[in-house]
């Protein structure tokens, strides 16, 4: 136990702590160790693995390719591959599908739609539209990671029709206006 005259020193450092920490872990948007991950409910119709963070900070799982038989994409064709995966997300959530990055830079496979968006409501299978961009055939093989799924919050707006918008600095400048330097 403390002597009372070591208390409130001992307190003022545990406390500037604590509040060193709760402004990290904003400024870097760090989820306090004590919050709990959501819950997604999900039926694996297939025979993959369910998806799963590489690392202890991935912000995505891999999907995995469920087929029965390898895929060839040729140069420019797009296809829907399987996951074998359902899911239930909670209200307020969405998943996303995203490209990977090794598939994209060494082999032009991308997410067509990307990101595509899982609706909290939706229960079809996961699937995901993959396009080849390279000049060569990609071959799609079973049980391969194709896509990155990402489980996000978001909001709902009330659209307001108005007969004008506020202006601003930028205006209607869009498609590259500010140039590239």
């Amino acid at each position: 136990m403390l002597k009372n005259d070591k208390v409130l020193p001992f307190l003022v450092i545990h406390l500037s702590f604590l509040a060193k920490k709760l402004y990290l872990c904003t400024l870097f948007n760090v989820r306090n160790v004590s919050e709990k991950m959501i819950t997604v409910k999900v039926v694996n119709r297939g025979h993959q693995q369910l998806p799963a963070y590489a690392t202890p900070q991935s912000a995505g799982m891999d999907l995995r390719a469920n087929l029965d038989e390898p895929v060839v994409l040729r140069p420019l064709e797009r296809r829907l591959i399987p996951t074998g995966l359902h899911i239930a997300l909670p209200e307020g959530y969405e998943a996303q599908v995203r490209p990977r990055s090794g598939l994209a830079l060494k082999h032009g496979i991308t997410v067509l739609n990307t990101p595509g968006t899982i609706d909290a409501d939706y229960r079809g299978e996961v699937g995901v539209v993959l396009v080849n961009l390279s000049q060569e055939e990609f071959v799609v093989n079973d049980g391969e990671r194709i896509a990155q799924m990402v489980i996000a919050r978001h909001e709902q707006a009330e659209l307001v029709v108005v007969s004008e918008l506020d202006t601003t600095e930028r205006g209607e400048g869009g498609y590259g206006h500010t140039g590239v330097k």
